[in-house]
């Protein structure tokens, strides 16, 4: 079984975030590290993929501004969606010459994690078809967004655990004008603790991929980079 690295980071900001996954990007690329899974989250910022149209993003600059949110343009798939606080992030970084070299059926797979990992808490969630991320109750619980190069892959998914989701009225996420967001905190009734939904996802991330997860700090990671 191969083994993958799972890296938990805590509130990250975006830039810093991106910054090391492109390194990590290089160095799975070179081999110098195995496959990699990052959980973190992140200071608000909106993000807008390679297929946003900018029609999507309904707040103007200033406002951004004023309520502290950032806006970055970066090379994933999708349309423009939100991270903060509160919103599991995952940033699988694994190569797919090991994993089927399917791009489809990696964010497939994605989508399964999640759904089994919300099974977890006693929720019933499934996919759309022709729409990319999880649902829950006809809402949209979790986004998915990736980049793939030479078969490494980066960015990941977002899970809406007990994040402010007015954040999303500044936009029209995934570009899905009929479609509301969810959070797990609205569909239980009650918060949840960030460390019990890592857990969650990483067990079956481990079962959906195949591989043996291995806890690695940050200090031990940077070291390989």
């Amino acid at each position: 079984m191969r083994e993958c690295w799972l890296l938990e980071l805590g509130l990250t900001d975006y830039d810093e975030a991106l910054e090391l996954q492109s390194r990590c990007e290089a160095a799975r690329k070179a081999t110098a590290i195995p496959d990699l899974l990052i959980f973190l989250e992140h200071e608000p910022v909106y993000t807008m993929g390679r297929g946003t149209d900018e029609k999507n993003l309904l707040l103007d600059r200033e406002n951004l501004v004023q309520r502290g949110i950032k806006l970055r343009e970066i090379r994933r798939g999708g349309d423009i969606t939100f991270h903060g606080p509160g919103q599991l992030v995952g940033y699988p970084i694994i190569d797919l010459e090991d994993h089927g070299k399917d791009a489809h059926v990696y964010i497939r797979k994605l989508e399964q994690v999640l759904i089994r990992t919300l099974k977890h808490f006693g929720l019933e969630a499934c996919t759309i078809d022709g729409m990319t991320g999880v649902w829950c109750a006809g809402e949209k619980i979790a986004a998915i967004g990736v980049g793939i190069s030479r078969w490494i892959t980066t960015h990941g998914f977002a899970l809406n655990v007990n994040n402010d989701l007015s954040y999303f009225v500044g936009i029209i996420p995934c570009g899905l004008e009929r479609k509301q967001v969810t959070s797990m905190q609205i569909q239980l009734g009650h918060s949840t603790e960030m460390i019990e939904v890592r857990e969650a996802v990483a067990e079956e991330f481990a079962k959906v991929f195949d591989v043996r997860i291995i806890d690695v700090s940050y200090s031990r990671l940077v070291g390989k980079l």
